[in-house]
């Protein structure tokens, strides 16, 4: 096993970059050439369509499921979920300091697609009666005898397969873009993790600086003794600053490998925090948040790309996007217990305002999948949630909501070309207090359309609630929504004497 030396305090790009790297660079310059041989091989046998990383020592495997691609075998994890007994789901939720004891056990593998199409073949140990592979947007449909299914992938996205109705237990399978440009370990501005397992308790990137996590690489965050932390607000949680803080300008963190947070105790620390500009997360597989995975806060021009969240504890939100401009989410992969994409904006932080999320494929297990909300003390503008598949929304609130608790103005909320294969609750735009309100006064929603939108909603819920005559919810329009098989009606959408101009169409 390697082991990361761990970084705690913040230091210039330079001093950071060699502390970081010093430790790893022979035993891992050994393992990368044994690894980038192993690849040779695996992309040559394949016709040079995959590349497969090699799984390092130490990592439990899957027993559920065995994958090959182009007969090369791909190696398959292990995440926790969030539990399929729905009253563990919400103990899991409600009860933070012994969240970590519910969970039940997916599996998920990861190759790179270099070119396709590429045959994909999956193994069980018991006979397959049948099987999906979802979003099913996508239209696979796999080849089953006995105990093996395969399909072909032409493309690169985030797929889930489901054998004999088993849903929670799922094999989650990334099919990546080819990797270009990548940085070269020794890079003075390039803190690289090479395959291998490493070790990090904390670490502070700067400006101009990379994080690289390669294919076969697993970065374990832990917490150590010595650490200084702070009771939070949750029955006396201690909390830690970030295991990986972004904190600057023009920074990357990129690769292919896992980060697991497992070491750290539930609400313990945030995985990996951003705070600045132009910003770009790409690649990676984060596992096992101990609580937000990935908050953005007060940052402008930040880019996250393909990559993917596995989250199973109190409050393992996905992606916060906080008082911050210019954010692009896209081609991600999101199943945690909590909010997967979510808007917020706290009191005297700067306005939230374009923002994108698009191309995603979503699993909302107990909150919300698309969001605005609930803290919202800054104004709000121009956000769009676009062309995203909802594979299932076991939650007990909204897979579509705008959650209004405080006093800020929301405007021009557009949720367009949505796939949603299952909800419980599909939409929601509400004012009102709650628990998370922080303001005396309360605010306004004005603007919020629902386009091209396919859903299956049992029941079918959908509601718009203004708080009073002054602060209402205004303007919202629905578009080409179908239900169930059918159109949205106005008798559908629920309402209070505080909504105004509501259209429904056709």
């Amino acid at each position: 096993m390697q082991h990361q030396t761990s970084l705690n305090t913040p230091h210039p790009p330079c001093a950071s970059n060699r502390s970081a790297a010093r430790p790893l660079r022979t035993v891992v310059h050994l393992a990368l050439l044994l690894a980038l041989c192993s690849l040779v091989g695996v992309a040559g046998a394949a016709g040079g369509r995959v590349t497969v990383y090699p799984a390092p020592a130490g990592e439990t495997l899957s027993q559920d499921y065995q994958v090959s691609v182009e007969g090369q075998t791909v190696p398959v994890y292990l995440a926790k979920v969030g539990p399929a007994d729905e009253k563990r789901r919400w103990k899991a939720m409600d009860d933070k300091k012994n969240s970590a004891d519910f969970f039940d056990l997916a599996s998920f593998a990861y190759f790179d697609l270099l070119g396709g199409p590429v045959q994909v073949t999956v193994t069980s140990p018991e006979p397959i009666a049948k099987a999906r592979i979802l979003p099913n947007s996508l239209h696979l449909t796999p080849v089953i005898q006995g105990r093996t299914l395969s399909f072909t992938v032409a493309k690169p996205g985030n797929l889930t397969i489901e054998i004999n109705g088993e849903i929670f237990r799922s094999l989650h399978l990334f099919a990546n873009p080819p990797e270009t440009d990548v940085p070269q370990q020794g890079d003075p501005n390039v803190i690289y993790f090479g395959p291998g397992v490493h070790e990090v308790s904390r670490l502070v990137v700067g400006d101009n600086q990379t994080v690289y996590i390669a294919g076969g690489a697993v970065v374990r965050a832990i917490i150590k003794p010595d650490e200084t932390f702070h009771i939070s607000g949750y029955s006396g949680l201690r909390t830690y600053a970030p295991s990986f803080e972004l904190k600057g300008k023009n920074i990357k963190f990129r690769g292919r490998g896992i980060i697991d947070q497992g070491g750290c105790t539930t609400h313990a620390r945030h995985m990996l925090s951003i705070h600045g500009s132009d910003i770009t997360v790409e690649g990676v597989i984060l596992r096992d948040a101990s609580t937000w995975t990935v908050p953005v806060r007060q940052s402008d021009r930040v880019t996250i790309k393909n990559i993917k969240l596995l989250g199973h504890r109190a409050n393992s939100d996905g992606i916060d996007i906080c008082n911050s401009r210019d954010v692009t989410v896209e081609d991600c992969f999101i199943r945690t217990l909590d909010d997967l994409i979510v808007i917020k904006a706290d009191k005297g932080q700067g306005e939230v305002k374009s923002i994108i999320a698009r191309r995603c494929v979503l699993w909302n297990q107990v909150a919300h999948a698309l969001s605005v909300g609930a803290e919202l003390r800054e104004n709000v503008d121009d956000v769009l949630f676009t062309d995203c598949d909802v594979i299932h929304d076991t939650g007990r609130e909204w897979a579509l909501r705008v959650y209004h608790c405080d006093a800020a103005t929301v405007s021009n909320v557009r949720f367009e070309n949505l796939r949603i294969e299952e909800a419980r609750h599909l939409i929601s735009v509400w004012i009102g207090k709650a628990v998370w309100s922080r303001d005396r006064e309360a605010g306004h929603i004005r603007g919020v359309s629902f386009k091209d939108i396919q859903a299956s909603s049992d029941p079918l819920r959908v509601e718009l609630k203004g708080f009073d005559a002054a602060h209402g919810v205004a303007d919202v329009s629905f578009k080409d929504v179908v239900v169930n098989g059918r159109p949205l009606a106005m008798t559908d959408v629920k309402t209070n004497a505080f909504v105004s101009r509501v259209t429904v169409a056709p």
